[in-house]
């Protein structure tokens, strides 16, 4: 007797965007910009040359603050090498072209696997818990909304099978993402985010961590209130002029970790 099997459904990319602080418009904005989310991303595919695959998206739909839909796995390098920048662009001229309304931020995340038609699948959920991290979040919430619009994430086979393959990315290169453990409800995976222009070598790879529990000797943790006005960890910069001369050393505050 003959084992019965089915056939693997076949790779999608999978692309999603959500918008920051999408719930702070009133009902009619929240109407203009899940339109205009749409906009934005056939202009920032269309400057990347892919138009034509983004006409035929599959599975795409409306999330409220955000937008999903699956493509073919072979877009992959434009998706992660040169579509944020695009995006940053266009979301730039979005800004200009809406003179008093506050600047669209777009939380991104690429992930890929085996997706019926329907889109429904594991990777599906696996990519809305990828834009749903913290840390995601907290890099808009955190920036200045008037430069960083665009904040990406992707997963960590999306990053190999991108980087690993020797394929043209543009100009992005491999270092320009910063691994980090995405841990949402029961997901927890590695994965990769990329901010557009953003050096990471500049920033020290501690405001990722978590900070460790302190003794039960010392002092008790402050309130919650008292937490949302603690000074933030530091940040150092630092620059080498010629011959190793310290040029200067600046140290910024900056933190992860709040509300969006």
């Amino acid at each position: 007797m003959t084992s019965s099997w089915e056939q693997l459904w076949p790779y999608r990319a999978v692309l999603a965007v959500d918008a920051r602080n999408f719930s702070g418009h009133t009902s009619k904005t929240m109407q203009q910009i899940n339109a205009e989310i749409q906009q934005v991303l056939a202009q920032a595919l269309t400057a990347v040359g892919l138009s034509g695959r983004w006409e035929r998206r599959m599975f795409g739909q409306h999330t409220g603050d955000g937008y999903v839909a699956g493509m073919e796995p072979e877009v992959l390098p434009g998706l992660v090498g040169c579509f944020p920048d695009a995006l940053r662009r266009v979301l730039s001229e979005w800004r200009s072209g809406h003179p008093g309304q506050p600047p669209l931020q777009l939380r991104v995340s690429v992930h890929v696997g085996p997706l019926p038609a329907s889109g429904l699948g594991v990777p599906m959920v696996h990519t809305h818990r990828l834009l749903d991290d913290q840390a995601l979040r907290d890099l808009l919430a955190r920036a200045n909304p008037e430069i960083t619009n665009t904040a990406v994430i992707i997963s960590q086979r999306v990053y190999e099978d991108v980087f690993q393959s020797g394929c043209t990315t543009g100009d992005t290169l491999p270092s320009q993402f910063s691994r980090r453990l995405a841990k949402v409800k029961t997901f927890e995976q590695p994965a990769w985010l990329h901010v557009p222009g953003l050096d990471w070598q500049l920033a020290d790879s501690s405001i990722f961590e978590a900070p460790e529990a302190a003794p039960a000797s010392e002092s008790p943790s402050p309130s919650a209130s008292e937490a949302a006005t603690a000074v933030p960890g530091n940040v150092t910069f630092s620059y080498q002029g010629a011959h190793g001369a310290q040029g200067y050393n600046q140290t910024i505050n900056n933190s992860f970790g709040g509300q969006q």
